[in-house]
């Protein structure tokens, strides 16, 4: 079966039209170009496609570029039997079409130069610019890869490493291996089903991931058409059946013009045929087609907050589908994605599936970051890292994240087969930073992932998560919009154990993991606290005076080591923040003559000085000995009671009483009341009990240990 009849209606017509131009294109290069004053005819259809995407484009420098390319390709053919300036030609329109910028089609038309001609880098830039041979150099290194299965890992890393430097090579590349596919019905039936499978393992999800739905979508069903033959006619079928039926879609795109125009809403809404693989998937989740399953509706605006006025019409007057709501406006996804989802029903009981979105984010959404122009352009704010390369302010995160993930991973295989995993994930979750920000992770992705993710190497560290607040194990499946805090342990000699490759789903964190364990085969890493539990119950609020309701945070004792300066006062050490020396200190007077003493840095402090309350000059006597009480917060695991006090005796602090909650659910949190020689001792003691394995937090208590 022709892999070229794989797109029915609009997309079918597009490629009759371009086969069409292709068949003139050929005849109008074996003439050679025009005279230097006017463009050349053969490129006549991509100018027209630029300019209708950049009106103001200087097209002198595509002339050039296609008088290089059509003499140095001259005399070479396709397979097909045209020449072969016809496949540049065609690369170049489908970015043309895309909208994407002058230097990007320049070097589309020169992609195969350097490669198959004569022609030079040094030629390419010292007639087109550094630019321009950048990504004829990048596209180059790319058609040196060889698909077979022996060379995939090395070439692969080779491939994506120059993408990662500019999105434009690989934009190109896409553009490339469409044409190809197009026109493989040339090929013998077993090489068009090795180059379909490489399509749509690799190319296809890296197309979905850079944004570029309109290369992704004719991929996919040229594809379907190749190894898959029997499905795609039955969907074939079923599409050309559709068609000879009245259009339910239609009926209802009318009434939400309609809806649309009473509220006063200027938009434009339009009927978007699915395309073949798209109706298959629908046809395999619900099993019978509906009318209205053949296509949705795009509802297209002038402003983001245009989309939120439609989606409350749409609701108002139809009834919502909530199940089908997604707001990929408020949080983006990976790939620059942005839309508002949302399914109604008609009048007449139809479900129909609508997009709805602004004009800039339709063009983002079918071209992604083709659509994004030049990366490096001056108006862009462009920046150069310190290495020299240069960054890209349109890259998208996974993109970023890839080149890490390569630079980490010296072994091929690794990495392919990591990225492979990667690739395979065709949805993808967001959850949220507590101090702000977002990570975009696969589909299942646990608390170890979020950690490697938002710390990189850092998260060998890890001792457990907080998510939405609550304590959680690493092995946490996070789901889309939870609120993800990695905790990591002070101790840098501690590392990740084997058993959290069953919870990594990301390359980051397997290559991650996978590099520390092959460095450290002999080291064995006491359990983390990536077990499970729960956080502690919030802490009661102190009052203005330093109490806290019920508990009692004063200590009933005279300190004769901190001195006030009122005549018979009795000084009192908060619970609150327990003061030791040589901590900076002040004291507030309260009932019964008494003088309650806080470090500087206590909330307390600051409250009472905002209420007018005048503070007491407090000094120490000296910083020598002191007593004081710490909280340690831990997961439960054997031998714990036992680490933390010899981590407290290897520290010189004696231990004057102690107290272990009983667990809940395997969350333990330990009192001391502690004496140290020095008190200036106390900051290494802490860092010392942070330090063992299980435990999240040390500090101060509220209230003194009980025997």
């Amino acid at each position: 079966m022709s892999a070229e009849a794989a797109n029915p209606g609009a997309t079918s017509r597009r490629r009759g039209r371009t086969r069409l131009d292709l068949r003139r294109i050929g005849r109008v290069a074996l003439l050679g170009p025009t005279s230097r004053d006017r463009l050349p005819d053969a490129i006549g259809h991509v100018a027209d496609a630029h300019r209708a995407h950049h009106p103001d484009a200087d097209l002198s420098i595509l002339h050039r570029a296609y008088v290089l390319a059509e003499s140095s390709h001259r005399g070479q053919m396709r397979k097909s039997g045209e020449p072969y300036i016809t496949h540049p030609l065609a690369v170049t329109l489908i970015l043309a079409e895309l909208g994407a910028e002058t230097t990007t089609l320049t070097a589309a038309l020169l992609h195969d130069t350097v490669e198959d001609t004569d022609v030079t880098l040094d030629q390419v830039r010292s007639e087109f610019g550094e630019e321009v041979c950048f990504l004829v150099d990048g596209v180059t290194k790319l058609e040196k890869v060889d698909y077979g299965a022996a060379a995939e890992p090395e070439t692969f890393r080779k491939m994506l490493v120059a993408t990662g430097n500019d999105v434009r090579v690989m934009s190109i590349k896409l553009a490339d291996r469409l044409h190809n596919m197009r026109t493989l019905t040339v090929m013998r039936p077993e090489k068009q089903a090795r180059i379909a499978r490489v399509t749509r393992d690799v190319l296809i999800p890296l197309a979905e991931r850079l944004g570029v739905q309109a290369l992704k979508t004719e991929l996919e069903d040229l594809v379907f058409a190749i190894l898959h033959p029997e499905e795609y006619e039955r969907t074939r079928a079923l599409i050309a059946a559709d068609a000879g039926t009245g259009d339910p879609l239609n009926v209802i795109a009318e009434e939400v013009r309609r809806v649309l125009r009473d509220a006063g809403l200027s938009a434009e809404v339009l009927v978007r045929q699915r395309h073949f693989v798209s109706v298959h998937r629908v046809r395999l989740k619900r099993g019978e087609l509906r009318g209205t399953d053949f296509g949705r509706l795009l509802v297209l605006v002038a402003e983001d907050a245009d989309c939120y006025g439609v989606l409350g019409e749409l609701h108002t007057c139809f009834t919502p589908v909530v199940s089908e709501f997604k707001d990929f406006i408020a949080a983006p996804k990976f790939n620059l994605y942005q839309s508002l989802h949302t399914a109604v029903v008609s009048p007449d009981g139809e479900v129909a599936e609508i997009l709805i979105r602004t004009h800039q984010m339709h063009k983002v959404a079918e071209a992604g970051v083709v659509a994004l122009g030049n990366p490096y352009a001056p108006t862009d704010d462009a920046e150069t890292a310190d290495d020299g390369v240069r960054a890209d302010p349109t890259r998208p995160g996974w993109l970023s994240r890839l080149l890490e993930w390569q630079q980490s991973t010296p072994d091929p295989d690794t990495f392919w087969t990591s990225l492979r995993a990667d690739l395979a994930e065709d949805r993808e979750i967001t959850v949220f930073r507590p101090g702000g920000g977002t990570l975009g992770l696969p589909a299942g992705a646990s608390c170890v992932d979020a950690a490697y993710a938002q710390y990189g190497e850092a998260a060998h560290r890890c001792i457990g998560a907080r998510v939405n607040g609550r304590l959680a194990t690493l092995s946490t499946v996070l789901s889309d919009g939870d609120t993800v805090q990695p905790l990591l342990a002070l101790d840098i000699g501690s590392g990740p154990l084997p058993e959290w490759l069953d919870h990594a789903r990301t390359p980051a964190a397997r290559i991650a993991i996978t590099g520390w364990l092959s460095a450290h085969p002999q080291t064995e890493v006491p359990a983390p606290a990536g077990a499970t539990g729960r956080p502690p119950g919030p802490r009661p609020q102190e009052s203005a005076d330093g109490r806290a309701p019920g508990v009692g945070t004063l200590v009933r004792r005279i300190a004769g080591n901190a001195v006030v300066d009122l005549p018979d006062a009795t000084v009192r050490l908060a619970g609150c923040c327990t003061p030791v020396p040589p901590d900076a200190v002040t004291g507030f007077a309260v009932r019964g003559g008494a003088v309650t003493v806080h470090r500087e840095e206590c909330p307390a402090v600051g409250r009472m000085r905002a209420r007018g309350r005048e503070p007491v000059s407090v000094r120490w006597l000296n910083t020598g000995g002191c007593r004081v009480t710490l909280v340690a917060e831990s997961f439960g695991r054997p031998r714990l009671l036992a680490d933390l006090t010899e981590a407290i005796a290897t520290a010189g602090a004696a231990v004057v009483s102690a107290t272990v909650e009983p667990p809940s659910e395997q969350r333990v949190r330990h009192t001391y009341t502690l004496r140290l020689p020095d008190a200036a001792q106390l900051p290494a003691l802490m860092r010392a009990m942070r330090a063992v394995p299980g435990v999240y937090d040390v500090s101060r208590a509220q209230r003194p240990a009980t025997a």
